[in-house]
């Protein structure tokens, strides 16, 4: 398909504004700009209550819906390149799922790079994981029903995650997520200039996380996990973009889960480009995506809640 309009219009207002690209600019203003593309997720959707807390030392802001509990938990990790993003860049996003999916959602900060390069990231959203799993009844939620998403970095630690921790999550849901770091797929030639992620970015980005570690390390891209632990790994919801250079390691990873016998639900998003899932005010197939994720999360949390530990 055609890239779609509200892409195109998008990436027209990003032109028209006339600033470098991210991976161009002194990382304070690169981090300020990333986060002022919130403007583009639309209005914030109401929920009862939020509140920045402390997952096992690491900063997070929690968001509770409306009605009684107990409530199934979501962890969220956003995007940014391991580099870039922050719970508050993603607020809007993380009050979509919150209110959408009737749950209790909890946003990582993570530490960044390259003040905190590879491990720190995935170090951060496991100790934050194994609090919310040790605390979730404290909180209103629901021990049994929990569930983990990401998007773009977030999406590939959400997947490390969910592979560090089997028996722990009812779903794993991936947004365009990042599985092989070693930028081999071809839709990163393909689809790696002039639809926002950049291939170029790309390599700024995973040299400021990894620098010269090994990139087929399961923990840096889980494409490379051993089919023993994909085959523990949770249920996945993955969502690629057409027009995404990370297009094909998504498509390759889900081809690997479902290889390995974990139930996947694939879908690309026609005429879509990276980071869509973020950009609903202005992309109207954020909220067809947003609304696929809120039901992929209530029939896993209702038919095959994950196992308490």
């Amino acid at each position: 398909m055609p890239l779609d309009p509200a892409c195109r219009d998008v990436l027209g207002i990003l032109a028209a504004s006339g600033a470098p690209p991210l991976d161009e600019l002194p990382l304070p203003e690169a981090r300020a700009a990333y986060d002022q593309l919130a403007a583009f997720a639309g209005a914030p959707a109401p929920v009862a209550s939020t509140e920045d807390v402390s997952a096992g030392g690491v900063p997070a802001r929690l968001y509770r819906p409306e009605g009684e509990g107990p409530h199934p938990v979501l962890i969220f990790l956003h995007g940014g390149g391991w580099v870039l993003g922050s719970a508050a860049g993603y607020d809007t996003v993380a009050r979509g799922l919150c209110a959408g999916a009737g749950a209790i959602v909890v946003s990582v900060d993570y530490r960044l790079a390259p003040e905190h390069p590879f491990p720190a990231a995935v170090d951060d959203v496991r100790t934050a994981a194994l609090w919310v799993r040790a605390t979730a009844a404290s909180l209103g939620g629901d021990p049994a029903r929990l569930a983990v998403a990401g998007d773009s970095a977030g999406g590939n630690l959400a997947a490390v995650l969910a592979n560090e921790l089997p028996g722990t999550f009812a779903l794993q849901v991936l947004l365009y997520p990042g599985t092989d770091l070693t930028m081999s797929h071809p839709s990163v030639v393909e689809n790696g200039e002039g639809y926002l992620l950049t291939r170029a970015a790309m390599t700024w980005f995973t040299d400021q996380y990894v620098g010269q570690l090994d990139r087929r390390n399961p923990r840096v891209s889980p494409l490379y996990a051993a089919e023993e632990t994909l085959a523990a790994a949770p249920p996945a919801l993955i969502i690629t973009a057409e027009f995404d250079p990370l297009r094909d390691e998504g498509t390759a990873y889900a081809a690997r889960l479902a290889a390995a016998g974990v139930p996947v639900e694939h879908t690309s998003y026609p005429g879509m480009i990276h980071a869509f899932f973020a950009l609903g005010g202005l992309v109207p197939a954020a909220e067809r995506a947003r609304d696929q994720v809120c039901a992929a999360l209530d029939r896993a949390w209702n038919r095959a809640p994950a196992a308490s530990a």
